[in-house]
């Protein structure tokens, strides 16, 4: 695959973009427990609530995460086939990461929603 002109300018901030995308989020927390199959995987996703990923979205999530080397696809010449993923040592680094973040965001959810209050309260009254 060649290199996006994205890609040659800022390289990180695509990774940043990949790993805390809406979907690569959650793959990547999901993740973290064990392998997935995609079906598994998608059904895992879904249970976080709102609308589930589309199987195009999962794909393309996850083939963007396996090329960005966090993801492993372990496709195996079986009838009927069977293709699980799992994080990398790379992908393992980054979900601890990101899982720390989603951590942070529902430990300090009431004070943001304060600050939001806050704010929406003091642009009313101007």
């Amino acid at each position: 695959m060649a290199v996006s002109e994205n890609e040659a300018l800022c390289p990180y901030r695509l990774v940043l973009e990949h790993v805390t995308s809406r979907w690569g989020v959650l793959v990547l927390i999901e993740l973290l427990d064990r392998p997935y199959r995609f079906s598994e995987l998608r059904r895992a996703i879904g249970a976080y609530g709102g609308r589930g990923v589309s199987e195009k979205m999962l794909t393309q999530t996850l083939q963007t995460l396996e090329r960005d080397g966090l993801v492993h696809r372990d496709a195996k010449p079986v009838i009927p086939p069977r293709v699980d993923y799992s994080l990398t040592g790379l992908g393992r680094e980054a979900a601890e990461q990101v899982r720390a973040l989603s951590q942070w965001t529902r430990d300090r959810m009431d004070d943001v929603e304060k600050a939001r209050r806050t704010y929406d309260e003091a642009r009313a009254a101007s």
